[in-house]
Order: structure tokens, then C-alpha cells, then sequence
């Protein structure tokens, strides 16, 4: 569904935590701090100031054939995001923005749109990276393979986010969660984060 191997992951959030990303631009320009916290990178990160160590699992299972983690995972993944939603407001935050990074993850997101709105693979797919025809076709055809296997039912979201959701997706879910909790506005940035907010 993509071009980019896996490891780019890494060497983003390793980017991100050297200062060196467009969010560390952003985040200098209006004073903002960069949190980066680990739950599912398919890799082992190195102890880095600014990175949270929270790691659930490295990286998840292929959608297509089985879920992509289990309900304990994804309740572990939401709790982190409450977790550190509690943390940064805690630390005298006054609003929280979402942030992600992981290879193929707008797949997971266009299947989480597709349940929770209802439209058609075809129409909440996009092209993530930059691929070309050939490869959103297939991107899309992994999205209603992934929605066929596991039929989700919107009605059970920690069901629907290990079926066919990423642990930034369940981590973001958390974050959202937690910022309510706090009355702490959270905005929202891309459409993982849009994905994560309709579960």
C-alpha cells in the first residue's frame, strides 16, 4: 500500500526527536513543546530526550488476515493517551494537538472513515505518500478486504480499533478522551487524528 518501507517510521521519529521535522518548525514557532510517545514502532528506539517509551506492541498484525490487535492492546493503547494527556496538562499544558507517524497507517485510517461514515472504501482512500493508480487501487482493495473479514461494528469502537485500527489510532482515541476529561481542547491534525476522533 506503499512504497516506503517500514523503517521510515523510525527514522521520522527519530527526525522528530533531533528537531529536524516541518512539526518541530511549527512547534518553535508558537512555543509549543514536542512530545513523541512510542506505542507501537516496529523497531527499538534508543532512550532520546522527548521520547516516551510506551510501547504496547512493536507494530501490528496484518488486518487483512486476523486483527490487528487485540482488545487488551487497544484498551492498553487508549490508556496511554490518557495517560499522557493527563501528564502534559498536568505539566501546565493548556491545549493539546495530535500528531503521527507511521508507514501505510492512512489504510488503517481510511478503514476506520469507511466504518464510522458509512462510505465506500473507493471514496475515503487516499493516496498517503504520494502512490500512483496501481497502487491506491490496491491500497483500497486491502481497505474493503480488511472491512470484509471483520464486518466492525461501530457500536464497539475497542472492537473496531483492533480489528482494523493502529496503535496510534487507539492512542489518539486516549489523548481525545483525556483532554475532555480535563476540559483541555485538543486539536486536531490529519486524518489519522480525524479517523481516531470519529471512533
Amino acid at each position: 500500500v506503499t512504497p516506503w518501507p517500514q523503517e521510515v517510521t523510525a527514522q521520522m521519529v527519530a527526525n522528530f526527536l533531533g528537531g529536524g521535522a516541518v512539526c518541530n518548525a511549527f512547534a518553535n514557532q508558537v512555543g509549543a513543546e514536542v512530545c513523541v510517545v512510542d506505542v507501537g514502532v516496529a523497531a527499538d528506539l534508543p532512550a532520546t530526550p522527548g521520547l516516551l517509551p510506551r510501547k504496547v506492541r512493536a507494530g501490528t498484525s496484518d488486518m487483512t488476515t486476523g486483527p490487528a490487535m487485540t482488545r487488551e492492546e487497544a484498551k492498553r493503547a487508549i490508556e496511554v493517551g490518557i495517560e499522557t494527556a493527563r501528564d502534559l496538562v498536568a505539566a501546565g499544558n493548556k491545549a493539546l494537538l495530535t500528531g503521527e507517524m507511521g508507514i501505510a497507517n492512512t489504510t488503517a485510517s481510511a478503514a476506520l472513515v469507511s466504518v464510522y461514515t458509512g462510505v465506500d472504501p473507493a471514496e475515503v482512500t487516499g493516496r498517503g505518500t504520494g502512490i500512483n493508480d496501481e497502487t491506491l487501487a490496491h491500497k483500497t482493495e486491502v481497505v474493503r478486504r480488511a472491512l470484509d473479514v471483520h464486518r466492525p461494528d461501530p457500536a464497539d469502537p475497542i472492537g473496531v480499533l483492533a480489528a482494523i485500527g493502529g496503535f496510534e489510532h487507539a492512542a489518539i482515541v486516549g489523548l481525545l478522551l483525556g483532554g475532555a476529561s480535563l476540559r483541555t481542547p485538543v486539536i486536531l491534525d490529519g486524518v489519522s487524528a480525524g479517523a481516531a476522533a470519529l471512533v
